[in-house]
């Protein structure tokens, strides 16, 4: 079961604590930035270039994280062939955007072609966005089948007193759902940012809207990864 890629996958994934810190940074810097540029300039730039290193910092952690979703339709692609079909769309968006953000960071450090920078944004925000939607309706399914285990287990605890099963099962199940719901917010709000960069509009590209989702998907994912 541990082989070659497994090995690899659980070492790139210690660094998922670290690009939550600096991503928070970033969106903490460009929140600032956005509200001091008119009435202190010279100290907007000073968040504006925190923020920027922040982001090709998190660029770098990430190098070679699209095997992760390689590895998990190779040891999990699903139970049934509507999650197995979720599975394979999900992460093949998310190998995408992880994969076109190697050459993404590349040019905009200066290794690659500047050219490329726009290019590469956008189809790394297409997978990742392309991939975000098929992970929020998994998620959706799983939070509803889990709803209607809980409704029985509540039902069958009632006719049994003293369910020690049925209480545990309860409780796995609620907290299976907390940590679904954090998966779906932060989805959620990196969807809004990949949009922003797909299809410009006010409201995605507005510095309040991205800094505000920036900052629920980092703090989503701290939760999600803090040990228990």
């Amino acid at each position: 079961m541990n082989d070659t890629v497994d090995k690899l996958v659980i070492f790139l994934a210690k660094r998922d604590g670290i690009d939550k810190l600096v991503k928070t940074f970033q969106y903490v810097s460009k929140l600032v930035n956005w509200q001091v540029e008119t009435t202190h300039p010279d100290l907007a730039n000073r968040f504006k270039q925190w923020e920027v290193s922040s982001g090709l910092s998190r660029k770098a952690f990430r190098t070679g994280r699209f095997l992760t979703g390689f590895n998990g339709l190779r040891r999990n692609p699903g139970a049934t062939p509507t999650f197995k079909f979720l599975a394979v769309l999900a992460n093949a968006g998310e190998m995408v955007y992880f994969f076109f953000d190697h050459f993404l960071w590349l040019s905009r450090i200066g290794t690659l072609d500047a050219k490329l920078a726009k290019r590469m944004s956008f189809i790394s925000a297409f997978g990742e966005s392309f991939g975000y939607i098929f992970f929020i309706v998994s998620d959706l399914i799983i939070m509803k089948q889990g709803v209607e285990a809980e409704r029985k287990l509540i039902a069958l605890q009632e006719e049994e007193e003293n369910s020690k099963d049925a209480k545990e099962n309860i409780r796995k199940i609620r907290g299976d759902r907390v940590m679904r719901l954090m998966a779906v917010a932060a989805n959620v709000a990196d969807l809004i940012i990949a949009a922003a960069e797909i299809e410009p509009n006010p409201f995605c590209n507005h510095p309040l809207s991205l800094g505000i989702s920036g900052l629920v998907s980092a703090w989503a994912g701290w939760y999600r990864n803090w040990p228990s």
